[in-house]
């Protein structure tokens, strides 16, 4: 089958004040194929797909769609060249119903037409599989079914060019093979699919070519099947992975005979079902679980970020009561949430003014920390966690979402925490920082910090947890250690365990 291009980006160059984020950068989409665009945060990924999307200005190069010449203004612009996107954060309306949000903004007008409407949204719900009802507000379906309807906006609107940035990240492994369905089905069409992804296993499943950037700079372009996975992430940091290989396996991780520094009898709150768990010193374990789990609504618990309604904790085999942040962070707990945007980050303040944060909760505000010594705090951590910013000044919404997250675990590093929760910490960042943050969490556990560490991904936690606490339907189902941490005993596991603690 001869092969045809569909989008060709030629020598494309965006600088910004002081960055020159593209740098006579390649791309080409051929019709019918899905596409992966790889690199690790600030690679440039985002800055191409702003440009062609209209949402950014390019400074040289051109653009070329079923071989025309094309420029592109606007986001409008690009949708009527066929060019459709979905973002990793949803950008539809949670106050309109679904079949208004497929449909805003399509010329006809969703409200004037409202029954024809819900009639052709319903139609395209059915036939895509997705779990909701066109009438239905959009803010009652959960994030994921969000995420499903966005992607049935773009694909209804007929385009030639489909950018998918980021649109499994809320998904469960169910609504994930639901998509790679559809987008199979979209490639058969002769939909060129742009595809970005942190997950590489999803890559190598559902892709045909990769194309790599690092630094603004293109790398090159492969087939799929003839680039191995390591080759790709070395391609991406720049460097050979033997230490990711080797991360975890130096030594037997062992926690026998070490003092218990947190523990939780019944534990419960208003999101999570009473449950027991305890964390030894220098101990690194995890909860691991699909989707809905109760992951995260546990750990939240712990910390006392949702109201806790009933339990017994211990810290150091005392009595203490947990109810809110600040009681926890007085006992030495730091929390990294799994929603950097909405509970980490306060975009519009600086790297400085967002690394003291806790610190300053803590002291209270009748004791400020001085100008001096916060800067000095800022320029250690941004020293110490590679943070890349132009200056401890900038305004962190600015930056990378590995660098958000870097400067969000600065934070907590900032307290001395003696037990420090890890929710989701590489979700949506790059390779290489996903592996220094493995790294920075078995050197605090070296030095006696304990840890609790989230992911989605079951290898990242085995190659960083000594203990798995697994998690089915709110409930924990199995606890494995040893040589029971392994991918397919987990997966056993939530899919056969029986919840051992029924609160």
């Amino acid at each position: 089958m001869q092969e045809v291009e569909l989008l060709q980006m030629r020598h494309i160059n965006k600088v910004f004040p002081g960055v020159k984020a593209l740098s006579d950068v390649d791309f080409t989409l051929r019709k019918g194929e899905i596409h992966a665009l790889m690199g690790e945060n600030g690679a440039g990924k985002s800055t191409l797909i702003k440009i062609l999307t209209g949402v950014y200005g390019m400074d040289g190069g051109e653009i070329t769609v079923e071989g025309m010449n094309v420029s592109i203004h606007s986001p409008q612009d690009a949708q009527n060249k066929g060019i459709s996107t979905v973002y990793q954060e949803i950008t539809l309306c949670p106050n309109l119903t679904v079949a208004e949000n497929m449909f805003i903004g399509r010329g006809e007008g969703a409200l004037v037409f409202h029954r024809d409407n819900e009639n052709r949204a319903n139609e395209i719900l059915k036939k895509l599989g997705i779990p909701a009802r066109a009438s239905q507000q959009l803010g009652s379906c959960s994030l994921a079914v969000q995420q499903m309807v966005a992607i049935a906006r773009a694909v209804d609107m007929e385009c030639k060019v489909l950018i998918l940035d980021e649109p499994t990240s809320s998904l469960d492994d169910k609504e994930v093979n639901m998509l790679f369905d559809l987008m199979r089905d979209l490639k058969k069409q002769g939909v060129g699919i742009i595809f970005v992804t942190h997950f590489l296993e999803q890559v190598y499943e559902v892709c045909d070519r990769i194309t790599v950037l690092r630094n603004g700079e293109l790398v090159g372009e492969y087939l799929t099947e003839e680039l191995p996975q390591v080759e790709l992430v070395a391609k991406m940091i720049g460097k050979e992975l033997d230490e990711l290989s080797n991360l975890g396996e130096t030594e037997e991780k062992k926690v026998e005979n070490k003092e218990i520094f947190y523990e939780a009898e019944s534990l419960s709150s208003n999101e999570a079902m009473p449950f027991d768990f305890c964390i030894h010193k220098g101990e690194v374990n995890g909860f691991t679980g699909l989707l809905g789990s109760g992951r995260s609504e546990s750990v939240r618990a712990i910390f006392g970020a949702d109201k806790v309604n009933g339990g017994n904790v211990k810290i150091k085999g005392e009595d203490v009561k947990i109810t809110k942040p600040i009681d926890a962070m007085k006992h030495g707990i730091g929390y990294l949430a799994e929603d950097r945007k909405r509970d980490g980050i306060i975009a519009e303040l600086s790297v400085r003014e967002n690394i003291i944060l806790a610190l300053q909760v803590m002291k209270g505000f009748f004791k400020p920390i001085s100008r001096s010594e916060a800067e000095a705090f800022a320029d250690e951590y941004i020293k110490v966690l590679n943070i890349k910013t132009a200056s401890r000044e900038t305004p962190v919404g600015s930056l990378s979402g590995g660098n958000q997250q870097k400067v969000i675990l600065a934070r907590w590093l900032l307290t001395h925490p003696d037990y420090l929760i890890l929710d989701e910490p590489t979700r949506g960042i790059d390779v290489g920082t996903k592996l220094e943050i493995q790294k920075l969490v078995l050197k605090l556990a070296e030095d006696g910090v304990s840890v609790t560490f989230i992911s989605s991904e079951v290898e990242e936690m085995l190659r960083t947890c000594s203990r798995l606490i697994v998690m089915r339907d709110r409930h924990i189902v199995g606890e494995l250690t040893g040589s029971d941490l392994n991918q397919a005993q987990v997966m056993k596991t939530i899919a056969g365990g029986e919840a051992v603690n029924e609160g």
